[in-house]
């Protein structure tokens, strides 16, 4: 059988897939505040949720003993506890789900020598990165279980970021399968994609550092901040010395992530602008479109979510909209480069 064949890219496309779901599970699972409701680790008990009144009871004791329940939920009823169970319960199960996924194909394929050497290496770098997600999912846990009852949003950063790169790296992968034909190449524009590629990850961590901050419940207005300031005095006073506000401020970190949009969307024009005069291929033409479409789009929601004070179901549509922005990009870079 033909090596790296169709069954091959399905199965990163359906990898692909899998780990955009655990995204937008794991955006509402940071919007509902449910991300502490399991303050233990099992691997594979930990996959069945309580089954009965007692289980229930234990499980929500323990969650007691922690510090969001004690500075934050005592009003909760076990209900309360219920509802914040599911979704953290949920997000584990879809990432033990994706391991799976990942692994037992992956044995399979390389049991029938149906993988290149080049698609071996790649896919243990995948697997390295989906252990790693992981270890950050529960790095981040244990760092809200101490005495501040929230995760430390550089650790929610890192967490979301890996998944975002895990992604990207497995759609990568999978574009090389379905695009084997090497071609001649415009160097400096691919350069200049990979540049964007680079701001584009960057403003997504920022989006990571604002959810983390609860930084999208301040300053709800568009384009100026609050009192109708661009730059509003809280952007450099909250902390100091001055570089603390653009990393750990509420309101600098804010203003960072509106700035970083606008950066975003001029490279994307950009782009767009150095195409223009180029004769493109088809594919090339499909992902500067998409990425002009997903940026209108993401702009948009994200304008949206702050006028409106972050609902749920907004915050998640932005989040959801970064990851089909990063998609174009790496579609669009990958069609640039090889």
């Amino acid at each position: 059988m033909k090596k790296d064949n169709k069954k091959v890219i399905y199965w990163l496309l359906i990898g692909c897939v899998l780990i955009f779901i655990m995204v937008i599970v794991g955006g509402i699972t940071r919007l509902t505040h449910s991300g502490l409701s399991i303050s233990n680790y099992k691997l594979i008990s930990g996959t069945i949720p309580p089954m009965n009144d007692v289980e229930w009871q234990e499980a929500f004791e323990l969650y007691k003993q922690y510090p969001e329940y004690q500075k934050l939920n005592t009003h909760f009823d076990l209900q309360d506890f219920k509802d914040i169970y599911f979704w953290e319960w949920l997000h584990r199960v879809i990432g033990r789900f994706i391991g799976l996924v990942f692994i037992i194909p992956f044995l399979y394929f390389l049991i029938r020598k149906q993988l290149t050497r080049p698609t071996i290496k790649k896919s243990i770098i995948l697997l390295a990165l989906g252990a790693f997600q992981g270890f950050l999912g529960w790095y981040m846990v244990k760092s809200g279980l101490v005495d501040n009852p929230d995760v430390s949003h550089y650790r929610l950063a890192a967490h979301l970021t890996t998944a975002f790169l895990t992604f990207a790296f497995t759609f990568w992968v999978a574009l090389d399968l379905i695009f084997p034909q090497k071609k001649e190449i415009e160097k400096k524009l691919r350069n200049f994609i990979r540049i964007a590629l680079v701001v584009l990850i960057l403003q997504i961590i920022y989006g990571a550092f604002v959810a983390g901050l609860d930084a999208g419940f301040m300053h709800n207005h568009w384009p100026m901040m609050s009192e109708g300031k661009f730059i509003h005095e809280t952007v450099y006073t909250e902390h100091q010395p001055l570089y603390k506000n653009f990393i750990e401020g509420r309101s600098g970190v804010q203003f960072a992530h509106r700035t970083l949009a606008y950066i975003v969307v001029i490279f994307i024009i950009a782009i767009w602008l150095k195409t223009r005069k180029l004769n493109v291929s088809k594919y090339q033409a499909i992902g500067i479109k998409t990425l002009l479409i997903t940026i209108a789009i993401q702009f948009i929601l994200g304008v949206l979510t702050i006028i409106y004070t972050v609902p749920v179901w907004l915050g998640v549509s932005h989040q959801a909209g970064a990851f089909l922005l990063l998609s174009a990009m790496v579609f669009t870079l990958h069609r640039f480069s090889k």
